[in-house]
């Protein structure tokens, strides 16, 4: 049988971090030739988003968030009609 209290554990002190990770972490490549290929592929990545969404927009043609779809399409050539007449053409 015990004869005294037993030994209460501290917890552990929370740990105040300097900055806030959010995300994943990515290792850079250390090799020059995988360190140029990871700065063409950030390069030439952007305007491949562009060209996905405008891709989109045209297939959809409902959506008004995407750019290129039916709506522009018809604005542009209400508007290229409205030029034409008053030119007198």
């Amino acid at each position: 049988m015990a004869q005294g209290q037993l030994k209460k554990t501290k917890a552990p002190a929370t740990k105040l971090s300097q900055r806030i990770q959010t995300g994943n972490r990515v290792i850079k490549p250390k090799k020059a030739a995988l360190q140029k290929q990871e700065k063409m592929k950030k390069k030439h990545s952007g305007g491949l988003a562009g060209m996905t969404e405008k891709s989109l927009a045209a297939k959809a043609g409902h959506l008004e968030m995407l750019r290129g779809g039916k709506k522009d399409r018809k604005e542009a050539l209400a508007a290229k009609a409205t030029k034409e007449a008053k030119t007198g053409k």
